[in-house]
């Protein structure tokens, strides 16, 4: 890469991403003793903390209104966007994600947003390798069993 390309996704230091579970190659290499670096691109890091908040208990969907519709129609076509609903802004070291979700009637916001936070966080410093700053959570409707007509 020449000297003046900047990347816009998230680059992270080949040294700071390492593979716990990666098989021996029977070398003495120690870990990051191979240059370069590891660019995940934007949209990766919007799936990883989509499928995060996904899967917490009491969220219904991710996204607005417009976005859930654009998302009914994108299922119909067989396309889902993970990221749906998600937001982040990747810097060279950290990460802060927008998530806006629809929970389920009748759950505690706070705990399920709260859940949301630590699940997003946790996904994106595990598979990604960088640092999450903040995870700010919009709940923007609630599911309540029945009304499907109206969503």
């Amino acid at each position: 890469m020449a000297a003046t390309d900047q990347p816009t996704p998230a680059t992270v230091a080949s040294t700071t991403v390492s593979s716990p579970t990666a098989p021996s190659t029977g070398t003495d290499l120690a870990a990051g003793a191979v240059g370069g670096k590891t660019v995940v691109a934007d949209s990766v890091v919007s799936k990883v903390a989509g499928i995060a908040a996904r899967e917490v208990p009491g969220v219904f969907a991710l996204g607005g209104g417009a976005a859930r519709a654009f998302g009914a129609v994108r299922d119909v076509i067989g396309s889902t966007d993970l990221g749906q609903g998600v937001r982040v802004e990747v810097g060279e070291t950290e990460v802060a994600a927008d998530v806006t979700i629809v929970v389920d009637y009748p759950v505690a916001m706070t705990q399920v947003a709260d859940q949301v936070r630590t699940a997003v966080a946790g996904a994106v410093e595990q598979l990604v390798g960088l640092q999450v700053s903040e995870v700010n959570v919009s709940i923007v409707d609630v599911h309540i069993p029945g009304d499907d007509d109206e969503d």
